[in-house]
Parts: structure tokens; C-alpha cells; sequence
């Protein structure tokens, strides 16, 4: 099998190759056909998160290389463990990569994305889909695709199960009666605004300050978007939303959007963080209980999660997130789009772009 690995932190992807691995037991091979390329592979790439004041969150002490990248994973299934008896050779999957250890008290009330004993996810702790082939450890976690490609279907295993995650966290009243204010218009968020629509959202506002996301973001469905760097940006987000901000779902993450949002969230608003661009952020406790905000954030989501969003998408016929298709051998090229700021929507690779 052909994969484009990380051997050394900041450094291209190498092109790798080796036997393709036979499953064992409950472990199910597939044949990768799409691969979405998020902003989560920089921080592994980098080896690192940012935590503000000149101080980062160093992982390559935890990561052991190489690493081949990609959770955003779809494929046909070609081979089978003995002991995996569902999964179909030939049959079209979406992976659920968020894996735990499979046997702490977390992962057996099916949280495994938060599993406290050490994960096992794909494309992080284990080969992910940067790859020909990927092998899946157990076959509870594919998702059949039914009508959708591969391609559309890739992304929903992180951005979109991310942001299905994050938006359920909101409380339903509010969500469907205010307007839901969303920081960046990346992947991340114009995969919020598709799936904010089809579950039926008041509307979303976008901050973004690249003015070509911006119009990818109204295309897909937004009702306003601003630039954040604007003076009088806050007042002409207020009064987008009616007067007042009771929901910002943070795409980014960084210092200046959490901060920015919080200052926009009126008595009782809820403040959700996807986003790991990274940085630091001071509150003070006295008006963070005066105001009676929720700084929440959220990571990921879960194996049921997935299983509803890919039902979600099947029963509105969600359209897809923009995307942008690429052979697998250009891997380390969408990296660095994704780095720089000038990729729209998604990148996905296939085998066959």
C-alpha cells in the first residue's frame, strides 16, 4: 500500500511504501476512495497547539512517527477479519475515526471520542487516510453511504460530525428562534451553515475576513456576512440578529474570536468553541456570572452522532460542502493551502483525481 507520511514534524510528507496489512480478528480493510484534509492535520504536522503567551502545547513527546494523516475517511471495504461478520466486501462506508481504548467507563457509554485512558483515533494515533488503504480495528465503525459518493460523504466523519456535535449543544428553543452568529468560513464553517439549515436554524451570520469565503459562505446559505475587522462590525451583527446575540458557534478559535464573541453574547448566550487556531483569553469571573454566559467547548462528536448525521443527510438531501478534489499524491500541496488560508471549503483526496 502507497501512503504520504508525516517522518519528520514540519517537514514534507514522505511518500511511503508497504505490504498491505490482512485484518485480523474484528478488523475490516478498506480501499480509501476520499479523504478530507482539515485543520486539525497542520497541529499534528506541526507537532504542536498554540496556548498563547509564547507558550505551546508540544506533541511530538505523545506522537510517534511516522504518521499518516486523514480521519475524514470513505471506502469500500475489500477485506475481512474472521470475527467481523456485518460489513460487506464491496460495500461503501464512511469511518468513524474518533476511537477510544473501547473498554473505560467513557467508551462504554459510547463518549469514545472522549476517552480519558488514551485514544486510538485514525490519522492520529493510528494510520489514518492519507493512504490507498486504511484498516478500521472494528466494523461498528463504518456508516453505510447508501446514495452519497465518497466524496461528499468524507468530510461528515470530522467537520461535519463536529459541527453536528457543537450545534446540538445549543438549547433547541433558542436555536430555532435565534440567529446563530459563526466565526470563520472555512470547511468548519460552511459545513455549520448547511447543517445549521437542515435542522432547521433560524439563519446564520458569518464573520470572516477573507471576502472570497465570505461569498462561499452566502452561496451556501448564510443571511449576512461580515468582516470582523470592521469598526462597526458588533452593532451590525447585532442588528443582523434582531438585536441581540444568543448563540456564536467560534470556527476558529483563536484569541481575538473568543473574545470578540464573548463581548457579542448578550445576558444569557451561549458561546461554543470548535476551533483550534489557538491563543489565550482572560475572563473576568464577576461578569461571567453577572451576564450569565456559556463558554463551552466541544470536541468532536460520537460514534451515534455520526450514524444521525449521515441519516440526517440522507433524509434532507444536504448538499454537500464545497469541495475541491485532488490526487492523494498531493497531499503535502493541500496541506499547505490549508495553512496558508487560500483553500475554499474542502479538500479532498482521492486515487483517482
Amino acid at each position: 500500500m502507497i501512503s504520504y507520511d508525516i517522518q519528520e514534524f514540519g517537514a514534507p510528507l514522505v511518500r511511503a511504501e508497504r505490504p498491505t496489512p490482512a485484518p485480523q480478528d474484528s478488523e475490516v480493510l478498506v480501499r480509501v476512495l476520499a479523504a478530507g484534509v482539515c485543520h486539525s492535520d497542520l497541529h499534528i504536522w506541526h507537532g504542536s497547539y498554540d496556548l498563547g503567551n509564547n507558550r505551546k502545547l508540544d506533541m511530538t513527546a505523545a506522537s510517534r512517527l511516522p504518521i499518516t494523516l486523514g480521519h475524514e475517511i470513505a471506502g469500500e471495504v475489500v477485506a475481512l477479519g474472521p470475527q467481523a461478520t456485518h460489513a460487506r466486501i464491496g460495500q461503501k462506508y464512511v469511518v468513524f475515526p474518533w476511537l477510544g481504548c473501547g473498554k473505560c467507563k467513557v467508551c462504554e457509554r459510547g463518549d469514545e471520542n472522549l476517552c480519558t485512558s488514551g485514544g486510538r483515533s485514525l490519522g492520529v494515533s493510528r494510520p489514518g487516510g492519507y493512504a490507498d488503504h486504511v484498516l478500521v480495528p472494528h466494523e461498528r465503525y463504518l456508516i453505510e453511504l447508501g446514495d452519497l459518493t465518497p466524496e461528499h460523504a468524507a468530510p461528515y466523519a470530522c467537520s461535519g460530525l463536529t459541527t453536528y456535535s457543537a450545534l446540538k449543544k445549543f438549547l433547541p428553543r433558542v436555536f430555532k428562534s435565534e440567529t446563530l452568529v459563526l466565526f470563520g468560513a472555512g470547511g468548519l464553517g460552511l459545513m455549520a451553515i448547511i447543517i445549521a439549515k437542515a435542522l432547521g436554524g433560524a439563519g446564520v451570520i458569518v464573520l470572516e475576513p477573507d471576502a472570497s469565503k465570505r461569498e462561499a459562505a452566502l452561496k451556501a446559505g448564510a443571511l449576512a456576512a461580515f468582516d470582523p475587522r470592521d469598526e462597526d462590525c458588533a452593532q451590525a451583527v447585532r442588528n443582523a440578529a434582531g438585536g441581540a446575540v444568543w448563540m456564536v458557534l467560534d470556527c476558529v478559535g483563536s484569541s481575538q474570536t473568543v473574545e470578540q464573541g464573548i463581548k457579542l453574547l448578550t445576558k444569557g448566550g451561549h458561546l461554543v468553541q470548535i476551533g483550534l487556531f489557538g491563543g489565550h483569553i482572560d475572563l473576568p469571573t464577576p461578569t461571567h456570572a453577572l451576564r450569565a454566559i456559556t463558554y463551552q467547548g466541544t470536541f468532536v462528536g460520537n460514534l451515534r452522532e455520526l450514524q444521525e448525521l449521515i441519516q440526517l443527510v440522507r433524509d434532507t438531501h444536504m448538499p454537500p460542502v464545497p469541495t475541491t478534489c485532488m490526487h492523494l499524491s498531493n497531499a503535502f500541496s493541500a496541506l499547505l493551502a490549508l495553512e496558508q488560508g487560500t483553500a475554499i471549503g474542502r479538500q479532498i483526496l482521492t486515487p483517482n483525481a
